[in-house]
């Protein structure tokens, strides 16, 4: 079986020996670039790339160019590895497309067990699968959401985050479980990253955004009158 290719850019060569060491020990083929530009060449020369490992701070190009290049012609996942964790800087990850967001210092394995999490996510479901509810078409297999049959472009969290909700049409979820099984990690801290996976969510469902209902003081529903 052939290896699946991850991207780890980080101008720290320890850092990016550390990940480099704890990815490899799992079976993955590992790439390393030491800043922006490099990993945009290394992107550009291999198209099979599974999952990008992202640095903030960087000479040349950051992390947030780097990002926006990439979602250009990309939905390939990426994982932000960050020393700066400040709120803004995470609504900023998210908006670009960001699919999770790590602060150093961090757990090696806390990291690959949430490439493993995203990896297994995106090439599970052989068969196809189709949910249907009040006007939106969501194909598992071919990562496709159309709205009365057009189609709208959501992130790869985005999509796994309606998915869950179309699975348990008419369930109360609280954010604990939402996290549980979309992020698959326990997450420490607030409900920030749901509620602005939520929102954002709901912005591109248009008038359709109102099945996502928030349940007060716990979650949120998805309900089609």
């Amino acid at each position: 079986m052939e290896k699946l290719k991850i991207l780890v850019v980080d101008d720290e060569s320890r850092m990016r020996k550390l990940v480099r060491d704890f990815l490899e020990r799992e079976g993955f083929l590992v790439l390393e670039a030491g800043d922006g530009m490099e990993a945009m060449d290394i992107f550009y020369e291999n198209k099979d790339i599974a999952l990008m490992i992202l640095d903030v701070m960087m000479p040349k190009m950051d992390g947030w160019q780097v990002c926006r290049e990439v979602r250009q012609s990309s939905k390939v996942p990426i994982i932000m590895l960050t020393a700066r964790g400040e709120e803004r800087d995470e609504l900023q990850g998210f908006s670009l497309g960001v699919d999770e967001y790590i602060s150093k210092p961090f757990s090696p394995k806390i990291l690959v067990a949430r490439v493993e999490a995203i990896l297994r996510r995106t090439r599970d479901g052989e068969a196809q699968e189709t949910l249907e509810a009040g006007g939106i078409e969501l194909d598992k297999t071919a990562h496709i959401v159309k709205l009365d049959g057009e189609v709208v472009e959501l992130s790869y969290k985005e999509f796994e985050l309606l998915t869950y909700f179309m699975e348990n049409k008419g369930v109360a979820l609280s954010r604990e479980k939402i996290l549980n099984n979309v992020w698959n990690y326990d997450y420490f801290g607030d409900a920030r990253t749901i509620d602005t996976h939520v929102k954002k969510l709901r912005s591109k469902l248009g008038d359709k955004g109102n099945y996502i209902k928030t349940v007060w003081g716990m979650g949120y529903k998805f309900e089609v009158a």
